[in-house]
């Protein structure tokens, strides 16, 4: 089986079972816990109804009415504060869930606004990630000089390196804000800031909506969505590494494959020397000549390969030559006295050369679709 199918059926499997690892985990952990919660909320509840006289009809509405208001702690949630919040939820893909449009033109217009804003959100971040990149490349390279280091290049591993401590210093920072601003735990806080980041949104946890901050806290809601903006592109910026990372390593088992299928047809050995697939020939004195990795095997043309139409014509122009030469055939053929004609060996090697590239065309043609499907 190829590789690359051996790769995708193991990480569907690996995928699958982690999420079977996963449901296992939190069954162990939430379920005891959201059977005991669920009791005694319960209980609480039957103690209120018996307390004041309440029917079951009036806590039923009473409990959606407060479920209702739950919003409005914020404030009033779609002024143009509130509004902008919801729309980057939206565009961001975290959708906390924390209000929702109720009318008909508002749930039409948002259905539209997220089809077109969502991958215009993508793209901008994967470009600004990119940039990002770029600029820590040019500082590390810069502190690499001033260190006065040998090797002043940055790998992939050194740029993910750096972006995943950047990274979490942004969480850390950003967990004890909200800790400070919203009076959250500050694992409840950091829980918070990934599960933002992370453009999951379940909603448990929401800035900016108690004691109606949307409306008297200007400056904590510019640095909520400043703050929340610059994580997503710090996270977009490790996920380009990582990404290209897994890409890199599947460029690179390509080329390998590449090579292993190239080198029965690179050259053929001969008594006297190596004939390369360029034609030349490469005596045992010599060294074969290096082709560089970075042409394209698909452009045959780099190798420099004569056709069979040039050869016949330079035997043929070496012989006219030899003809005129009257006295000097002796010394053309025997390849002295500085003569530029073929010699017998040269001759057998050039029919030799004409067999190979005849016999290898069809190989030739399987390696150049090898390398187009590897590209």
């Amino acid at each position: 089986m190829d590789k690359q199918n051996v790769r995708t059926l193991s990480l569907i499997v690996g995928c699958f079972t982690y999420l079977l690892v996963g449901a296992a985990v939190f069954d162990a952990l939430e379920s005891e816990y959201e059977v005991e919660n669920n009791r005694t909320l319960t209980e609480k509840e039957r103690s209120i109804q018996v307390k004041y006289n309440i029917t079951s009809d009036d806590l039923e509405l009473m409990r959606k009415n407060v479920v209702k208001l739950v919003p409005y702690k914020a404030g009033t949630q779609w002024k143009f504060a509130g509004a902008f919040y919801f729309a980057l939820t939206v565009i961001t893909t975290i959708g906390y869930g924390h209000s929702t449009p109720q009318t008909v033109g508002g749930k039409i217009f948002c259905m539209f606004y997220a089809i077109s804003g969502i991958p215009l959100c993508l793209v901008m971040f994967q470009s600004v990630g990119e940039r990002l990149n770029i600029f820590i490349t040019y500082l590390l390279q810069h502190l690499k000089k001033c260190c006065r280091m040998k090797n002043t290049e940055v790998s992939q591993t050194n740029l993910l390196f750096i972006t995943l401590n950047f990274s979490t210093l942004v969480l850390a920072a950003g967990a004890w804000a909200f800790s400070h601003y919203e009076g959250w735990q500050y694992i409840d806080s950091l829980y918070y800031c990934f599960i933002t980041f992370a453009t999951i949104g379940f909603g448990d946890f929401v800035a900016l909506q108690k004691d109606n901050m949307l409306d008297k806290r200007a400056d904590y809601v510019a640095f909520s969505l400043i703050f929340i903006l610059f994580g997503l592109t710090v996270l977009s910026a490790a996920m380009n590494l990582l990404v290209l990372r897994f890409l890199t390593m599947n460029v690179v088992e390509a080329e390998q494959q590449l090579e292993s299928a190239s080198v029965p047809i690179t050259s053929i050995r001969v008594d006297d020397g190596v004939i390369p697939t360029n034609g030349a020939v490469v005596m045992a004195a010599q060294e074969q000549p290096e082709y560089s990795d970075r042409i394209s095997v698909c452009s045959c043309s780099c190798y420099n390969l004569r056709s069979g139409k040039f050869r016949r014509k330079s035997r043929s122009t070496n012989s006219k030559r030899t003809r005129k030469g009257g006295d000097k055939e002796s010394r053309y053929i025997s390849g002295g006295g500085g003569g530029k004609g073929f010699s017998k060996q040269q001759y057998e090697t050039e029919e030799r050369v004409t067999d190979l590239e005849e016999s290898s065309s069809v190989a030739w043609k399987e390696l150049c679709t090898l390398k187009r499907a590897s590209i």
